[in-house]
């Protein structure tokens, strides 16, 4: 099906089943331990063996020898696999660097080897056994270091944009900023760890993952293991948390796939906490540098952000200046991306990249602006809304409703009685206020789907769609139920299975609306087919409560499948009214905090969420994605900070203790508001993407509400109390 207009009337506007608040069908499993995860899966009629893998020791670097003798005679030890042995691999498309195979070390935690065992304590055991011998280079690792050699990205990556004349009109602004913010690198610190099993037959491997795109991971370990795509089979159909770090396929799969090869037997592969942080991907540091410059009355007349990365050779840019590009007025603007060369792990995709880290500059800097001219914050972003694209006011926003989102925002949070900076006390506590914009680029990706209709009138969509905890199972369902007129009961859903059509996947907040599309696609297909085998005209049948109709005549769907029963399959593809029109997503955050006079440690009170997403296909999954990512938003601002070792090159608190994430007693208070809306140019579904739209701008909401606290302003994340104690107030 091709989407190449904005969707009118169709079934799904019904909304008998979609829209509503539909508990997750697969949470009986999930609360009940038989949802099987990746290292999970088990069938009792084979003998699973276990590997553990084996990091580099340095950063950069070339291998000169390995010598596994003694792990190999070791207890209970089955075989040993090195990067020297399987020799030089070709590189997955999507990896930046290698992920196995060769002697070059491209970062620290590099997989050099594996070891396979029949249990698992006797391979970490004799892991430590392997020796390696290293030629050590020099690497670069400190990103303030090395930004004087920053250059310009890839152009593919769209690293330069701007409008009219910034540099004349922000010299001749009345009122103007200059300021620099950092944000460091982050772990996505999923629980569920990066896992695997394989297992051969003949020249054919089986892989049940933890994987966010099962066809990207099937086509990027064909072309790591040397062999035809058709020959791998992928399945995962459970994952415990991604947030990006299982966009792309990583080292358990390959190892397992070696491993099993190697011994013939089936192999599980876990990678050990300390190497997820520095052998898969995380969310690069950066510095960004906001200027802005206004008129007396708060008109913004011209803005910049200029922001600096790193990354390993051959990657990308951390696109934290996208936002700025479509999120406030001015006329006169500039933004660039500056691409420094590191020698830390890769740095890729992390929930909401560029947006993310991007508003934790950008609504600090709208803030200190405001304050310069003396105006609201809110006052001072709605002055500079704008209904099309500043840098191509021929493309107007599809649907924006920032100022809804702020104005409804403002009233359900109270935000009439915000005190001014440092006025408010509790106690010892000083209280605070804080609110920044959320946006978030709506995109959408082609996604297939191929929809069962058996003699029992049971529905079941096949799609190798994935679900990190985000509800797919449950939206799918919502659609397919919607569209054939059943209820979700009479619908059954089988995801993350590469033998399924290839859906869109788990990522870039483009999942729930792409891959519900998807299954509308195939359901219009079935619903076709439905028709023509009962003589009906499909142009004014009906499908509710079980049956189908058309006239007088009504038909059980279970008898219009017939003992073969009926299938419709197809593929959502995309036109082009994103270039004729900028689909986004927006909305308001805001947070109020108290901290501690005397120490400067700092609570989260109460946190609200008003967001404008399109149509929101489940209120319950939709609020839950929405407050996971404030309280990812929250360790963003106040906790989380991968620790660079800038001697050695790695990441110095690389678990879940060192790691430090928000937890229960962090978050006391959580509302969403969605706004009512639709928009048709986006999907049939007039959804939009929301998980990542939570994330956005949370963390600077919580800075601005510090500084409403304390008059302190800190522009380098996190937001730690030593940053903070050194300019609080006097103890009165």
């Amino acid at each position: 099906m091709q989407f190449d207009k904005p969707a009118t009337t169709n079934p799904i506007d019904q909304l008998k089943v979609v829209g509503k608040p539909v508990h997750r069908i697969d949470g009986e499993l999930k609360t009940t331990g038989r949802a099987m995860y990746a290292y999970e899966w088990h069938d009792p009629g084979l003998r699973y063996a276990y590997g553990y893998p084996v990091g580099s020791a340095f950063a950069k670097g070339q291998i000169t020898s390995i010598d596994s003798a003694a792990a190999k005679k070791a207890p209970g030890v089955l075989g040993v696999v090195t990067t020297l042995d399987v020799g030089d691999l070709q590189k997955g498309k999507l990896n930046t660097a290698k992920l196995f195979g060769g002697s070059e070390i491209q970062h620290y935690h590099q997989a050099v080897a594996v070891v396979v065992a029949e249990t698992f304590e006797q391979a970490r055991a004799a892991a430590a056994l392997i020796r390696v011998d290293y030629v050590r280079e020099k690497g670069a690792f400190d990103l303030k270091a090395a930004m004087t050699n920053a250059e310009t990205p890839d152009p593919s990556t769209e690293p330069e944009s701007s409008a009219g004349d910034f540099r004349a009109a922000f010299a001749a602004a009345p009122v103007a900023i200059d300021a620099e913010y950092t944000t460091p690198d982050q772990s996505h610190a999923m629980i569920e760890p990066h896992a695997s099993i394989a297992a051969w037959n003949g020249d054919e491997v089986t892989v049940w993952t933890s994987s966010q795109m099962i066809d990207w991971w099937r086509s990027d370990l064909a072309i790591t293991l040397g062999m035809d795509k058709e020959k791998v089979h992928l399945m995962s159909p459970f994952i415990g948390g991604g947030f990006g770090g299982k966009l792309f396929l990583r080292v358990d799969a390959v190892l397992a796939a070696f491993a099993a090869k190697a011994i013939g037997r089936p192999v599980k592969v876990a990678l050990p906490r300390p190497m997820i942080s520095n052998n898969t991907t995380h969310r690069p540091a950066t510095v960004q540098r906001i200027r802005i410059g206004a008129e007396r009355d708060g008109k913004i007349t011209a803005i910049a952000h200029e922001s600096w990365s790193g990354d390993l050779r051959g990657g990308g840019p951390e696109t934290a200046v996208m936002q700025t590009r479509l999120l406030y007025a001015g006329e006169n603007r500039m933004t660039a991306m500056k691409l420094a060369t590191l020698d830390l792990p890769e740095g890729n995709a992390m929930r909401a990249p560029g947006e993310a880290p991007g508003l934790m500059a950008l609504e600090i800097a709208v803030d200190e602006m405001a304050e310069k001219l003396g105006m609201d914050p809110i006052e001072f972003r709605i002055k500079n809304d704008t209904q099309v694209d500043p840098e191509n006011p021929e493309r107007p926003f599809s649907h924006r409703d920032l100022i809804g989102c702020l104005k409804l925002g403002a009233e359900q949070f109270g935000w009439d009685q915000r005190a001014r900076p440092a006025t408010r006390r509790e106690g010892n506590w000083m209280i605070g206020m804080g609110v920044a914009a959320a946006f978030r680029n709506n995109l959408v990706m082609p996604s297939g789907a191929r929809v069962r209709l058996d003699q029992d009138g049971v529905v079941t969509v096949e799609t190798d769609m994935t679900d990190i905890g985000t509800g797919s199972y449950t939206i799918i369902a919502q659609t397919a139920a919607e569209m054939m007129g059943v209820g979700v009961d009479k619908v059954a859903v089988q995801l993350g299975d590469s033998r399924f059509p290839v859906s869109a996947g788990s990522g870039g907040q483009f999942g729930a609306n792409s891959a519900t599309s998807g299954v509308y696609a195939a359901c219009v297909k079935l619903r076709d087919a439905v028709a023509s085998k009962l003589g009906f005209n499909s142009a004014d049948v009906v499908f509710e409560n079980g049956e189908v109709r058309s006239g007088n005549r009504a038909v059980a769907l279970a008898e219009a499948a017939g003992h073969g029963g009926l299938v419709g399959e197809d593929t959502i593809e995309w036109g082009d009214l994103t270039k004729t029109h900028q689909q986004s997503t927006f909305g308001g955050h805001f947070v109020e905090v108290g901290v501690d006079i005397a120490t400067g440690e700092t609570r989260i009170r109460r946190m609200l969420a008003v967001c404008a997403a399109g149509r929101i296909l489940n209120p319950i999954t939709a609020r839950s994605q929405v407050i996971g990512a404030m309280t990812m938003g929250a360790g963003g601002a106040l906790s989380e900070e991968l620790a660079v070792d800038t001697r050695h090159g790695f990441f110095v608190n690389h678990d879940l203790a060192g790691y430090e994430v928000p937890v229960h007693a962090d978050i006391p208070r959580q509302q969403v508001i969605f706004m009512d809306e639709t928009d048709p140019y986006s999907s049939p579904m007039k959804a939009k993407g929301v998980g990542e739209l939570g994330l956005c701008g949370v963390s600077a909401a919580i800075a601005n509400a510090i500084y409403n606290a304390t008059g302190v302003r800190v522009r380098d994340y996190p937001i730690t109390l030593d940053k903070l104690i050194g300019d609080l107030p006097d103890v009165a």
